[in-house]
């Protein structure tokens, strides 16, 4: 949700940002817990989502996890606060409806493989791209199933891992920092690119962004200018240099030499370096030391043996070919499946309440026919009392 709506990254802990997080939260709960997650995908969320309320409410009702959850929307719609409930829900609704097309159902509902790249019986590299020109929308899914493979990877047990993302900003995953420090404890590294710090701070906010790139132990930079460039300057810190100045005058010269603290690469090297220059700055380990972590450096390409590589790439494999009616099938597949589970859990719900309407008609059929109590017709009846 954050991916989709980049402006709650703001706004997080507000009324009409938690709730829509904390609807889809109860409906993702709802299809983990039914039929051991067989219909736990993005695509069936979506469906869900779009039943009517009174439906959705009975059948979200019937786990008891998720409960607490959906009190405050059944509240509102119970008290009839349809405005309210509209402006918590619709922000959801609206978000996600942009992600409902039959492709992107197609990719989506699939169960092709699991994200544990570093799972040591199936170890596995996964790339994913995105849409230039559909960045948020396709940002949010990705985020999505980063979220989730981070979760599998970030263990104890697994093999050496890395997870690179290039383009960082145009995703959006929460706790970034919380990773980074994590997940050196586990053997995976975190590799962040950006473009420029200002990038980073406008989609994640300031606090984020600066949490992120002070907690980082590797930092290389090409050509920056403006505040990353000074920011930069910064982190590599000052170190003394030796000075020297010559004076001139009628009579002699004169020189003088002296040591002076001053930035080790100043903001002005960082915004003149040329293509192939990188400066930066590497960690080491107890038992690895490095004497030198600070570098001013440039990349020695053999320019001809690249090309040479690139003439002789060739295409990546079509693994499987889809048809547009195979794609059309499986969106109305989906559709019918959340269309299946409403009715059968609803058929359970109404049969019960039949029952219990029945019950107790049952029961005031009986009531009513109960035989009333009435008093002695007689004085001699009266007096025959029988003692238990």
């Amino acid at each position: 949700m954050m991916g989709l709506n980049r402006d709650w990254i703001k706004k997080q802990g507000d009324f009409f940002v938690k709730s829509p997080i904390n609807f889809l939260t109860a409906i993702i709960w709802y299809l983990k817990k039914y039929k051991d997650g067989k219909y736990c995908t993005l695509p069936h969320v979506i469906e869900l989502m779009q039943a009517d309320y009174e439906q959705l409410f009975n059948v979200l009702g019937k786990e008891e996890e998720i409960k607490v959850l959906i009190n405050p929307f059944i509240s509102a719609y119970q008290n009839e606060a349809m405005a309210q409930l509209e402006g918590q829900i619709a922000s959801a609704k609206i978000g996600l409806a942009r992600l409902s097309s039959p492709q992107l159902y197609y990719v989506l509902s699939g169960n092709d493989f699991t994200l544990d790249v570093n799972n040591p019986d199936e170890p596995k590299i996964i790339c994913v791209g995105n849409n230039p020109q559909k960045l948020q929308v396709y940002g949010a899914v990705l985020s999505l199933y980063i979220s989730r493979m981070i979760k599998l990877v970030n263990q104890k047990g697994k093999l050496k891992s890395a997870l690179i993302f290039d383009e960082f900003p145009t995703i959006f995953f929460n706790n970034m920092d919380s990773l980074i420090a994590t997940a050196r404890s586990n053997k995976v590294a975190t590799a962040l690119a950006v473009q420029d710090f200002s990038q980073l701070k406008k989609d994640y906010g300031a606090e984020q962004s600066e949490v992120i790139t002070g907690i980082v132990g590797n930092i290389i930079s090409g050509q920056v200018t403006g505040n990353t460039a000074k920011t930069l300057s910064e982190t590599f810190g000052k170190i003394m240099q030796d000075r020297q100045s010559k004076s001139i005058n009628s009579s002699d010269i004169s020189i003088s030499k002296s040591m002076q603290l001053d930035y080790a690469i100043p903001a002005s090297k960082i915004a003149s370096l040329s293509s192939g220059e990188f400066v930066g700055m590497v960690a080491d380990n107890p038992e690895e030391k490095i004497a030198l972590k600070m570098f001013h450096c440039e990349i020695q390409n053999d320019h001809d043996a690249i090309a040479k590589e690139e003439m002789s790439y060739k295409p990546i494999p079509i693994v499987k070919t889809v048809s547009p009616e195979e794609i059309k099938e499986n969106y109305e597949s989906i559709k019918a499946q959340v269309a299946d589970l409403l009715k059968a859990e609803l058929g359970g719900t109404e049969a019960k309440q039949n029952e219990n309407a029945s019950y107790n008609t049952h029961k005031k059929i009986l009531k009513d026919k109960k035989p009333t109590r009435k008093g002695p017709k007689n004085k001699e009846s009266a007096g025959n009392t029988v003692s238990f």
